[in-house]
């Protein structure tokens, strides 16, 4: 079910004119956050997964305009990283807890930026429609037109790659 907006302490994603109502409610997290890989970070030792899109694996290769392979997973999680040194601190709204107990949040820095629109924006993650219902297809496109990130290139969809890893092993 979609709804607008309200004034609680969820925040919806810069680019998305309704937001889907989290679905186990438990407060924030707010602090200073570290990243583990481009769609986790770390607040408190609190692991918290971003709602709403997949970036790729720190193991994955995309390709690049040349056709060169390089490591957009491991280039991703270090952009982030730079991003949050200057948007500390970050605040998160839990929406649900994982398959691994992370909790999946919705997070923002102090100024209200959407931490997944920015991924996306940037070509360091991709909207999961899956979950997210489009969210962040319009930062997608933004990222794809200016060949941002990965869209300079070619790249398996993470959730993809994982299951082609997953059936190499």
């Amino acid at each position: 079910m979609r709804e607008t907006p309200s004034s609680s302490s969820f925040y919806a994603p810069s680019d998305a004119k309704t937001v889907t109502k989290p679905a186990k409610p438990s407060g924030s997290i707010a602090g200073r956050a570290s990243v583990i890989d481009a769609d986790t970070i770390e607040i408190h030792g609190q692991r918290i997964r971003i709602w709403g899109i997949d970036a790729p694996e720190g193991a994955q290769t995309c390709k690049d305009a040349s056709g060169s392979e390089y490591r957009c997973g491991q280039i991703g999680s270090m952009k982030f990283a730079s991003y949050l040194d200057e948007a500390q601190p970050i605040i998160c709204a839990q929406r649900d807890v994982d398959r691994y107990s992370r909790i999946v949040a919705s997070c923002v820095n102090t100024i209200g930026q959407d931490l997944a629109t920015w991924l996306v924006r940037n070509g360091h993650a991709l909207d999961w429609p899956m979950y997210s219902k489009g969210a962040y297809s319009r930062a997608q496109s933004e990222a794809k037109n200016r060949k941002a990130g990965i869209w300079q290139g070619t790249f398996v969809e993470p959730w993809e790659w994982r299951k082609l890893r997953k059936g190499a092993m």
